[in-house]
């Protein structure tokens, strides 16, 4: 009687926490688009209002992932991204930047970046970035392109089958780290240095992207068949070896996309 009391408590707790991150999507979606959105209409926000709204963002994404540790340490959920009904990770926001919009997503813990193959890399933030793809259909896509924010179900690998449907593309970004030997310089010859793995390793941050490999994304039958879908990484940002929060993480990134979406637009004008 005790065990089956204890068990009908345990499945409680394992659907009390999902429930409660449901509940915090619209406090991270008002915090995040508030502070970083930038659309032609809205008149930018004054520093200080938009470092607040961030701190509170990020106040707010350290406790619910304490939370979801704290509940996996005594077995009330799992982690493990391959396993049905886990929480490898919890949404954290959306924002648009003129015709860019991306959704955030934090890792409770380090997370393989592939299910089941060691590449020795760990995924810890992932986000989910739709542009409108280059044409006559692009603005037509902006619209549809909405249905990507704040998706939440599902391998985030799998939606790029859908992309054929609409107008736009989504991307698939990701803060990961690797661990990778120390290296120390040895001469060879007048004033040449060599690096020389030591032995000892040295983590290092970086951002990158999502690049499908398995299966063929263009072939929706292999999407279904496929059990685990396969891609590389594609550095884009060494961050170095110190953990960045999820803000200055996402500030990263921004950075990068808006650097890009200049160059196009640029290219594009010529």
């Amino acid at each position: 009687m005790h065990s089956r009391c204890d068990h009908v408590q345990n499945e409680g707790f394992s659907c009390a926490v999902p429930t409660f991150l449901r509940t915090c999507q619209p406090y991270f979606s008002y915090l995040e688009s508030t502070a970083r959105s930038s659309l032609p209409e809205r008149t930018p926000l004054p520093i200080c209002i938009r470092s607040q709204l961030l701190d509170f963002s990020q106040q707010l994404c350290t406790r619910l992932e304490q939370l979801v540790l704290t509940y996996a340490s005594y077995n009330f959920l799992s982690l493990v991204e391959s396993e049905p009904d886990s929480i490898s990770h919890f949404y954290i926001g959306y924002c648009q930047i003129d015709r860019v919009k991306l959704s955030i997503f934090r890792y409770c813990r380090p997370t393989p970046y592939l299910a089941g193959i060691h590449t020795g890399l760990y995924k810890r933030m992932r986000w989910n970035v739709v542009k409108p793809c280059k044409g006559k259909e692009g603005e037509r896509g902006e619209a549809e392109g909405e249905r990507d924010i704040g998706k939440t179900d599902g391998d985030s690998e799998r939606e790029t089958a859908s992309v054929k449907e609409s107008a736009v593309t989504t991307e698939y970004y990701f803060l990961c780290y690797e661990d990778i030997p120390k290296e120390h310089t040895v001469g060879r010859s007048e004033g040449e240095e060599e690096p020389v793995a030591t032995g000892d390793l040295v983590r290092m941050w970086s951002i990158g992207y999502w690049i499908p490999t398995h299966p063929d994304p263009d072939d929706i039958y292999d999407w279904i068949l496929c059990s685990v879908p396969q891609g590389q990484y594609g550095k884009l940002l060494c961050l170095g070896g110190e953990e960045p929060s999820a803000c200055s993480a996402t500030d990263c990134l921004l950075g990068v996309l808006l650097s890009q979406e200049s160059v196009s637009m640029e290219r594009a004008s010529l």
